[in-house]
């Protein structure tokens, strides 16, 4: 039985094309349906819509429901259409009539929209936290490090001395922009767009500020046509900051599948995090990067999957809206995993600290000597020329002692700044006050 069932049968094939996966992609937000049905119903209660008897009992069993959904247990069953009408049925069936009350004032529209924020912000709090566990991976690296040389390319040609002080640090301060995308997307999810029903409001006397502290968000989508238009445009905006981390992340695996090669051999993966051939006993191959590095650009992808479901579409509420999901919730899980691996492995990866012994490199170190004797007096452009002859004329001597002082230089990495960047955007979040309401909701 469907929510909106009279009396006539849907047809079975258009049934299921119209559910799709729904039901699939519903139980990724059962625990935050539950959540926002009892900010719900404690707000009716508190403007005469529900007895006060009748709300502790409801709230009893969506407690239960929401346990339910926690262990994983949740389904919704095959005649049912959606996670919203499973909660209710289950409510029905324990409690009576009184479970056919808590829809008052609402719509599947506000409901859907509500439970998207709850579970996006949920999941934004735990990208951050394992993008602040790679970061630190990053930083030990680079402080360890720091002293040790490597190439720099520009053109995939040895250019100028770099480390791995600079190049994990470079990764490091990356993620501390990426996070302040993430924090952005997190304080426009984070705004209550419940008591907008199907985007025309309601006529029962909602308070929206009630639900709006109940459920720990910062503000309300006041306007409660914008609320509707605020699908999609949300996904999207949070779609564009795991890509943006993604897009470092991906960069980064490449970086490393290079170096790990036997043609550079900059650093060496942990053998336990490498794969074999069926047909060369020699090779390790850095599979787990590569997956990482696939995985990433296809996250780069999701704004333009989203934008293309939406940017078309007029005001109001439209089915298209419900296939975004099928791109959008799986997505959180992939970068978390991706991110996971690469702090595992950037713990683990052992770093060579003799490239520099190989002579190849030497020309690298043309630029130190061109500023030494720019130094010492020497025009640039005559010291620029004399070098590049005696390169030519191989009576270039390269000194591999340099001096880099300037701010986020070799000698100079500014690795206390870089993660005081990361400490002040991650302040910034403010995830207390979702923590705190929750368990408050479910004390």
């Amino acid at each position: 039985m469907k929510l909106w069932e009279k009396n006539f049968e849907v047809n079975k094939e258009i049934e299921r094309f119209t559910v799709g996966r729904d039901r699939e992609m519903d139980l990724y937000l059962a625990k935050y349906d539950v959540l926002g049905s009892m900010a719900h119903i404690t707000m009716l209660e508190s403007i005469g819509l529900l007895e006060k008897d009748e709300l502790t009992q409801l709230l009893a069993e969506l407690k239960n429901i929401y346990h339910l959904a926690e262990r994983g247990e949740f389904v919704i069953e095959d005649d049912v259409e959606d996670v919203h009408s499973q909660v209710e049925m289950l409510l029905t069936r324990k409690l009576g009539d009184m479970g056919k009350k808590i829809h008052s004032g609402r719509s599947r529209n506000d409901q859907v929209l509500v439970d998207l924020k709850l579970f996006t912000r949920h999941e934004l709090m735990e990208i951050a936290d394992e993008v602040k566990s790679l970061f630190d991976e990053l930083i030990q690296k680079s402080n360890q490090y720091k002293d040790v040389l490597m190439p720099g390319y520009t053109h995939l040609q040895i250019a100028m001395p770099s480390s791995f002080g600079l190049w994990f640090g470079a990764y490091a301060e990356s993620l501390a922009d990426d996070m302040l995308f993430l924090q952005a997307a997190y304080k426009m999810t984070n705004r209550n767009p419940l008591g907008s029903a199907a985007g025309y409001g309601s006529s029962f006397p909602l308070n929206r500020t009630m639900t709006t502290n109940l459920l720990g968000f910062d503000s309300m989508d006041y306007n409660v046509v914008y609320a509707q238009m605020g699908r999609g445009k949300m996904e999207r905006n949070v779609g564009f900051a795991i890509a943006t981390i993604a897009g470092t992340i991906a960069k980064m695996a490449f970086d490393a599948c290079l170096f790990n090669s036997q043609n550079f051999s900059f650093v060496k993966l942990p053998k336990e995090c490498t794969t074999g051939s069926s047909i060369m006993p020699h090779k390790k191959n850095p599979d787990v990067f590569e997956l990482i590095r696939a995985k990433s650009n296809k996250l780069q992808s999701l704004p333009q999957q989203i934008m293309l479901m939406m940017n078309n579409l007029p005001v109001g509420y439209f089915r298209d809206l419900q296939i975004i999901k099928e791109v959008f919730l799986p997505a959180f899980g992939e970068l978390k995993d991706c991110l996971q691996m690469c702090a595992y492995i950037i713990n683990k990866i052992e770093v060579n600290e003799h490239i520099l012994d190989n002579p190849m490199y030497d020309p690298m170190f043309s630029v130190e000597e061109v500023n030494r004797l720019a130094a010492n007096g020497m025009p640039f452009r005559d010291a620029y020329k004399k070098v590049g002859l005696d390169i030519e004329a191989g009576q270039f001597k390269a000194s591999h002692d340099i001096h880099h002082t300037h701010e986020g230089s070799i000698g100079n990495l500014c690795n206390d700044q870089i993660q005081a960047l990361m400490e002040q955007t991650l302040k910034g979040f403010n995830f207390e006050r979702m923590t705190e309401a929750e368990k408050k909701l479910l004390a």
